[in-house]
């Protein structure tokens, strides 16, 4: 199942690998490694670690990103490695992604990890 993401109605989130140190709070610039899947299709849409990416950085909990995404990072060490499963609902809805083979409302499992917390 997975542990409920604060703010969040549907994502959840699994912790793949524990970190330590500091946590991912409202307002931290976040550099982080991800690679998406679409749960409907097995698909892989993104990942940083594919040749000629290189890891992301946002501001966390300001509506930078997905809302599945943007709570269900917060609160992570250091070095950590999630799994967050984000509904469609807090991912991209009813209009999907199709640039990137996104369906509408498509369930998004994302596995991230914080590189560095500023």
């Amino acid at each position: 199942m997975g542990t409920p993401a604060p703010g969040c109605n549907g994502t959840v989130f699994n912790i793949l690998k524990e970190g330590s140190g500091a946590e991912v709070a409202k307002g931290a610039t976040v550099t982080v490694h991800a690679t998406g899947v679409v749960k409907e299709s097995g698909k892989k849409f993104w990942s940083t670690k594919d040749p000629g990416q290189n890891p992301f950085t946002y501001r966390a909990g300001v509506g930078q990103v997905i809302k599945g995404w943007d709570q269900g990072l917060l609160g992570m060490k250091l070095g950590e490695e999630r799994q967050v499963i984000i509904p469609g609902a807090e991912g991209y809805g009813a209009a999907g992604f199709p640039a990137w083979g996104i369906p509408p409302n498509g369930t998004l499992d994302f596995t991230l990890e914080v590189l560095k917390i500023e």
